[in-house]
């Protein structure tokens, strides 16, 4: 699995609340999406789909917003690479085959607007704008069967056909 997109950078402790803002809850997907990290100048009205994030520390902390890798992945964010996150938020972003990956070092590698391509399965990020690449932590395996089956739903379907089953 290899994802390529334009950087949007946010610093550390960007929180669920941002990502999913009660403000908009139980609203048209028109309004959640203007509203979708909100805090960043430029990102609702500039970001493109496949375009991806590169954050600092603890990455989706607060509260256990399941919508808030939900609400990423449905706005076509191609992955987010930041130096940690929030456990719940990685937790929930791989239980639906959201790509994150924890990457010491990220956010000094980019610059906002540069081109990101990360090859998920080797934990390798590329810096294409620089020409410079950075490893990441690799997921456990298990989790990253996880992410390419396609969710953890989609997996547990897969193993309940069987072998050559659905």
């Amino acid at each position: 699995m290899n994802i390529r997109g334009r950087v949007w950078k946010f610093g550390d402790d960007i929180n669920t609340d941002y990502m999913a803002p009660g403000f908009v809850k139980n609203q048209p997907w028109e309004l959640v999406k203007k509203a979708i990290l909100h805090i960043h100048p430029g990102f609702t009205s500039g970001f493109k789909p496949g375009d991806v994030i590169v954050a600092g520390e603890n990455f989706g902390c607060g509260s256990s917003r399941e919508a808030a890798p939900a609400n990423l992945k449905r706005l076509e964010v191609g992955c987010v690479v930041a130096e940690s996150f929030g456990r719940i938020f990685l937790r929930n972003s791989i239980a639906i085959a959201f790509p994150v990956l924890i990457c010491k070092g990220v956010t000094a590698e980019f610059e906002e607007g540069e081109e990101l391509e990360l090859d998920f399965a080797q934990s390798l990020v590329r810096n294409k704008t620089r020409g410079t690449e950075i490893r990441g932590t690799p997921l456990a395996p298990e989790l990253v069967r996880i992410v390419t089956a396609g969710g953890m739903m989609q997996l547990l379907k897969q193993q309940a056909a069987g072998p050559g089953g659905a």
